[in-house]
């Protein structure tokens, strides 16, 4: 029986900056609306977190994303101390620069050219402005559930509440995300269900000669788990090049992550532009446009004070190293796809409907279901209360997973340890919920 973690100190520190900073924490990703109060952490060590209370946890949430070396990982904590050691922003270009460009370059599919950024929310809007100046059109196409930053224009349907108030499938309404967000910014947004092409198809047909481009995450992963239907996202590509639609995937989450090229390299499709952020520079700031020539030059000049930092360039340089090393990716692989294979065993035995799965270092878990989801209106078939039970019961039992979706990342530092130990607190905590 695994040990009940006391939390006093978290909650005692929650509860004093909550009166200086707002919401109590910096980003609202940091504590869930469903949590009295977020853990509070003092550091990472490969797969593990230790909080204020010196508890010790597997960490399976990355980040959100970036730790995909784990956490202070050997050699791009030794290249940011001696980037530390020189400048951090010299506002001016530097040689490794350079080679960071041209490794860009040479490893995602569709880089002809890269430009940076430092979040993902930068490089959809600068994507998004790409594709307008290149195609001299407007309007672009986007998926309900899925998350492209919180841009006025991009935080549009990615995460309804109910399924009534999304309306009909064929034609979607537009959902707002956020209080303080303009009507007016939806205006040149078209919204679609994912994984079905023929409503993509009869849109482009009816409006192609306004769109500018079609946005989608690969793998929709800001929400429940979905993968694409075989087919889908080379049916995107055939729609948007036979119409001039500039086809952008966002990779913010996939770029680095499945690949070294990413769901392109992973999934064997080249899109006109992409996106990359979180994992490129193993737990540093970073964030960019990768994509063709013609488009990437299109008369648009990205502005950002920290874009291309040589701190966060030294991060990413380090990182694609390590992640250039021999049978990296398939060893995150396997990690990840024993611990699926593990759950989705347990709950076969405990009698527990759930379905669990992997793509890479991705895995996700969804109750009440047994088979992959389809779009986002499938989502809310998953039971997300017992996911709530299941999620409090393991953190209280050292592991950190995502507060409010099963969704999960692997990292370098993991290892069959983490994977035993992984296993039998979920067995654990599954027979509780089975009770």
């Amino acid at each position: 029986m695994t040990g009940i973690y006391e939390t006093k100190t978290s909650k005692e520190l929650y509860a004093q900056t909550r009166n200086c900073l707002l919401d109590g924490v910096a980003s609202s990703m940091h504590k869930s609306e469903l949590e009295e109060y977020p853990i509070y952490f003092e550091r990472g060590q490969g797969s593990h977190l230790f909080d204020v209370d010196e508890n010790e946890y597997i960490d399976y949430l990355g980040g959100y994303g970036p730790a995909i070396l784990g956490f202070t990982p050997p050699g791009v904590m030794q290249a940011a101390i001696e980037q530390i050691s020189m400048g951090t922003q010299l506002a001016a270009p530097f040689k490794l620069l350079n080679e960071v460009s041209r490794k860009l370059v040479e490893v995602i599919p569709c880089a002809d050219i890269v430009s940076y950024a430092m979040t993902g929310t930068e490089a959809v809007m600068l994507a998004c402005r790409l594709a307008r100046a290149h195609t001299g059109k407007e309007k672009i196409i986007r998926f309900e559930g899925h998350y492209h930053g919180w841009s006025d224009e991009a935080l549009i349907s990615n995460a309804p509440n109910s399924l009534k108030m999304m309306g009909p499938r064929n034609k979607p309404w537009k959902i707002l995300g956020s209080a303080g967000q303009r009507q007016a910014a939806a205006a040149d947004m078209i919204v679609l269900p994912w994984n079905d092409l023929s409503l993509v198809d009869q849109v482009v047909k009816r409006q192609g000669n306004e769109i500018a481009a079609l946005i989608t995450e690969p793998v929709m992963l800001n929400c429940e788990v979905v993968p694409p239907k075989p087919g889908f996202l080379e049916g995107l590509r055939e729609i948007t090049q036979k119409n001039e639609i500039d086809f952008i995937l966002d990779e913010v989450i996939t770029g680095f992550r499945l690949a070294l090229g990413g769901a392109q390299e992973f999934f064997g499709i080249t899109p006109d532009l992409s996106t990359f952020a979180k994992s490129a520079a193993g737990g540093y700031p970073i964030a960019g446009v990768a994509g063709k020539r013609e488009i990437m030059e299109s008369d648009v000049h990205p502005l950002g004070t920290f874009n291309g930092n040589p701190l966060s360039i030294a991060a990413c340089h380090a990182t694609i190293k390590a992640l250039e090393q021999p049978d990296m990716y398939e060893n995150m692989g396997r990690i990840t796809h024993n611990i699926a294979e593990g759950v989705t065993q347990i709950g076969k035995r405990l009698g527990i409907e759930l379905y669990c799965a992997n793509i890479q270092s991705v895995w996700w878990l969804q109750f009440g279901i047994h088979s992959a989801l389809a779009d986002y209106r499938d989502t809310f078939r998953v039971n997300k209360p017992k996911y709530q039970k299941f999620y409090k019961l393991c953190l209280q039992r050292g592991l950190r997973m995502h507060p409010v979706r099963g969704r999960f990342y692997v990292s370098a530092a993991h290892g069959e340890k983490d994977v035993e130990k992984t296993l039998q607190t979920i067995e654990e905590v599954l027979t509780i919920l089975g009770e």
